[in-house]
């Protein structure tokens, strides 16, 4: 008889137990660091260079003659841009926070049990899921 046949409040977690579980979620989170720092490279390289490309000649007169009032004049007088360099700006900063949380404190059992569930989710669907390649060999 088993231990949690004997006592169901003993009865152990599956999950825990399950390596291959564990190494699909780590290779999801992989694919979701590498995914969230893909989109920030795109991010940079579209809106980051449009935006720059319109501060061209506020940055221009800024390499001259540099003061914060010219920085605040600059920013404020080419709104369109400003917010595009402010987007690229707060995902970088976002994706460096997200990380280096995971990296110090480690997943959150929220966290973790969302990867699971997706991992769960694509491991049902099988060969036809696009992740399935990537998440799921065995």
């Amino acid at each position: 008889m088993d231990q949690s046949e004997k006592n169901p409040s003993v009865a152990v977690n599956a999950d825990a137990i399950d390596p291959t579980l564990q190494q699909d979620v780590a290779r999801l989170y992989r694919l979701t660091i590498y995914a969230r720092w893909c989109v920030v490279g795109v991010l940079w390289l579209t809106v980051g260079l449009l935006s720059l490309w319109g501060l061209r000649y506020p940055i221009s007169l800024l390499l001259d003659y540099f003061t914060w009032t010219a920085v605040r004049y600059g920013l404020a007088f080419n709104r369109l841009p400003t917010i595009g360099l402010a987007t690229c700006i707060g995902f970088t900063i976002a994706t460096l926070l997200w990380q280096s949380r995971n990296a110090l404190f480690g997943l959150s059992p929220r966290d973790r049990h969302r990867l699971e569930q997706q991992v769960q989710r694509i491991r049902l669907q099988g060969v036809s899921h696009p992740l399935w390649r990537i998440v799921c060999r065995h």
